[in-house]
């Protein structure tokens, strides 16, 4: 059940409490020590129905298909999403996994940034495909939120890395 009107009033002055305390000035603040997410890994249940996705209709190469090094048996292999960024899959045959369902701890969505051409372009494959998708329909122009074959959220954003919200996140305006 979505907060009530009163919930949310506290729930955004907690927001804004945390953001005073936690957010730094961009002049102020220090570089991260991490240099980007090298992959997510993810489950699916067919590797083939998953390369023909994100490979076929995503157009994200496939650059690795491999046993896991872990589980025998298991597939791991990754596509390329550009920016030296990698997505990553297992799939784990005989564990009888379910899938997966959206919950604490769990991921939300796969946010992946593409130019705006390529974004158009997307949309027009995921139109032919049948796909539905939300967001400009609904006042979100640069996003697009669909579900892989395995219900995995994904967001084709044709925002540049680092902007949300209509502001770059690592300058002041």
């Amino acid at each position: 059940m979505p907060p009530t009107d009163e919930e949310l009033v506290a729930i955004r002055s907690r927001r804004e409490d945390l953001k005073a305390k936690y957010v730094v000035p961009v002049a102020q603040r220090p570089a991260s020590r991490a240099r980007g997410i090298h992959h997510a890994a993810l489950i699916c249940s067919d590797v083939e129905q998953t390369i023909a996705f994100y490979q076929g209709l995503l157009e994200f190469p496939l650059v690795e298909l491999t046993e896991n090094r872990d589980y025998p048996g298991s597939s791991h292999f990754f596509f390329d999403l550009g920016n030296a960024t990698l997505l990553g899959f297992f799939d784990f045959p005989g564990l009888g996994l379910q899938p997966g369902v959206e919950s604490i701890g769990s991921v939300q969505h796969i946010a992946i940034s593409v130019e705006r051409s390529n974004w158009e372009y997307l949309q027009g494959k995921l139109d032919a495909a049948g796909i539905e998708y939300f967001g400009p329909a609904q006042g979100i122009p640069e996003s697009m939120y669909f579900k892989d074959p395995d219900g995995i959220q994904i967001e084709l954003l044709s925002d540049p890395l680092l902007y949300f919200a209509g502001k770059q996140l690592d300058r002041e305006d």
